[in-house]
């Protein structure tokens, strides 16, 4: 089946390289972003002795090395890998060249949704992890951004006869659960967690997406110069004039799901249970009641 091409990945791969000279002006938020999603990994009651950091900008690598993981990186951009501290490799995500069983963790921190393919990209990290092996993601969900794409299409349709596409799309937290369910991942999570970003003006917001790598890379999007007045009739629907700053919270779903293993705990099927919810209910002690 043919994979809709909803991103220009050579635009993708070239936004990362500039980034990599760049990204320390959002270095405070990646690495907000990175500690939320390690954090999971202190819950698990187990070691790992060989991870992959998809598009970790050198800051994953770094948690990884504090919890004595061993590691490597893996990068679309050249320059991106060399800024791991880990044995790196340039390679395209949507084609990973690892062996099947070639891991037990896997970690993409903010990485991945710049994917055309991510239930593919999904049944590859479930091929190259071992079993039992445990894949642990964050990504941008909705409604990250959707001020700025209000205000953007609002800016436009004042301006032109409409609009064209300038913010990626990005999925929701039910959409990532059913990649992991799609992919045959076990005991699939999925949760969320917010960064609550505010920024003084448009400009301020742009430079930082720039800064990151994070500017639009839709197959589609307009190769026009865009009209003068868009980001001035922009910054107008987005900025307050009564406040110093505007909200442009960053939402995220954390992913974290494991390789099938013959091992794992099942959950018990319909009629299965061994207890009576009638008898355990009577067992509760009844409230005291005042006279």
């Amino acid at each position: 089946m043919d994979v809709p091409v909803i991103f220009d990945r050579k635009a993708v791969r070239l936004h990362r390289e500039r980034a990599a000279k760049t990204q320390r002006a959002t270095t405070p938020i990646l690495e907000a972003a990175a500690d939320i999603l390690l954090d999971r990994l202190d819950d698990v009651m187990r070691s790992f002795s060989n991870a992959l950091d998809i598009g970790g900008r050198g800051i994953i690598c770094q948690g990884l090395n504090r919890r004595k993981i061993p590691a490597i990186t893996c990068d679309l951009s050249e320059a991106q890998a060399r800024c791991a501290s880990t044995p790196s490799v340039c390679a395209d995500e949507e084609r990973l060249p690892f062996a099947p069983s070639s891991f037990d963790l896997v970690v993409a921190s903010l990485s991945l949704h710049w994917v055309n393919d991510l239930p593919g990209l999904f049944h590859q990290i479930r091929s190259i992890l071992r079993p039992d092996g445990l894949f642990l993601a964050s990504i941008p969900i909705l409604p990250t951004l959707r001020p700025l794409r209000q205000a953007l299409e609002m800016a436009e349709l004042a301006l032109s006869d409409g609009v064209s596409p300038r913010v990626s799309p990005l999925p929701t937290q039910q959409s990532c659960v059913s990649l992991l369910q799609r992919a045959g991942f076990a005991l699939p999570v999925v949760d969320t967690e917010t960064l609550e970003l505010r920024y003084r003006s448009l400009h301020a917001l742009m430079a930082d997406l720039r800064a990151a790598g994070e500017t639009n890379a839709l197959a589609l999007r307009s190769r026009a110069i865009p009209p003068r007045l868009l980001f001035p009739a922009a910054a107008h629907e987005l900025e307050d004039e009564k406040a110093e700053s505007f909200c442009m919270p960053l939402h995220m779903a954390i992913l974290a799901a494991w390789s099938p293993s013959g091992n794992q705990p099942q959950p018990l099927t319909p009629g299965q249970f061994t207890h009576s919810l009638h008898d355990v209910l009577q067992q509760q002690p009844q409230p005291l009641t005042k006279k």
